[in-house]
């Protein structure tokens, strides 16, 4: 086992980070596409060459040895630098390649970032993206995330957070539901309607600010349906069922044919920020490198989108 060549060490030591980072053998196999006894031969292959215990394994649980800790942060740098070096001396340091994996948020993410981001992929063959739909903030290291796109503040300080755009929210409803019910002529009188929630930003209280002078107020409701769907609260409020608090571009063209109706259009809800996050490195590829450009430049540009207030 000694004589392994550099390329098998870096395999192998990209297998322990990733066995490490992901949780489990399992879970690594998942995310390298192989098998799980696949990992086990390289993990065991790593602590035979090295001399070293480096996991414990239990049947509920990994624990990394002493060794195994000074491996890992060791490791991590060493990749880092053999990554960049190889970059430098292959002349790709500028060429996006292999796989980028991207959380964004649904409604995002199916609709309008794809028309770019197609774009964008037809222009470097040797790259691929795993575009993942999810709302929640990901756990970066374990689940094998590059970087997100997420929409309301980043709940985790330890990543790297910038502010991309801002969403503005307005208040809709079907004309058929306000038909149904005496005009609203101020804000308050909001809490006599039925009301859909989009839990994802509010559930029972809504915040509006009026756009004259900011002044702001609390709303209580008690929403009749409950959904983290921008698409589903958008569909609900179409239906008559309920006044809805939604990002003002899903709805444009609902506004403009009539089938919703903004409601006291001097107030409307604080936009929500659009922030890129991702774990800090010491060097990151040309594919995310290249992939934060697109999305700094795209993202305050999208319909219903707005450049953040500074």
């Amino acid at each position: 086992m000694n004589n392994l060549t550099s390329t098998d060490r870096i395999a192998l030591m990209q297998t322990f980070i990733r066995i490490v980072e992901s949780g489990s053998l399992s879970a690594a196999a998942r995310q390298l596409n192989t098998t799980q006894p696949t990992v086990s031969r390289r993990l065991q292959a790593l602590e035979h060459y090295l001399g070293l215990k480096l996991i414990l394994r239990t049947t509920h649980a990994l624990k990394l040895t002493d060794d195994g800790e000074r491996c890992y942060t060791q490791a991590r740098q060493l990749l880092a630098t053999w990554y960049a070096l190889e970059d430098e001396l292959t002349g790709s340091h500028d060429e996006p390649a292999g796989t980028l994996r991207v959380r964004a948020p649904h409604a995002f993410g199916q609709d309008q970032l794809i028309t770019p981001l197609v774009a964008w992929l037809e222009r470097y063959p040797r790259l691929n993206v795993e575009w993942m739909l999810n709302d929640r903030t990901p756990d970066f290291i374990s689940e094998n995330v590059d970087c997100a796109i997420q929409v309301g503040a980043p709940d985790d300080p330890g990543i790297v957070a910038v502010l991309l755009a801002e969403v503005p929210r307005i208040v809709v409803a079907a004309p058929a539901l306000l038909a149904a019910h005496p005009p609203v002529t101020q804000a308050e009188e909001l809490t006599q309607l039925p009301w859909l929630a989009l839990t994802s930003f509010y559930r029972n209280e809504i915040a509006l600010q009026r756009v004259s002078d900011s002044a702001m107020v609390n709303l209580a409701i008690a929403p009749r349906l409950a959904s983290d769907s921008l698409y589903a609260v958008r569909k609900a409020a179409l239906a008559g069922m309920g006044v809805a608090l939604v990002s003002s571009w899903v709805v444009q063209d609902d506004l403009e044919s009539g089938a919703l109706v903004q409601l006291l259009p001097a107030w409307q809800a604080p936009p929500l920020p659009v922030w890129l996050t991702y774990p800090w490195a010491s060097y990151y590829p040309a594919r995310l490198r290249h992939f934060f450009t697109l999305i700094k430049t795209v993202m305050p540009q999208l319909l219903g989108t707005r450049p953040p207030a500074r």
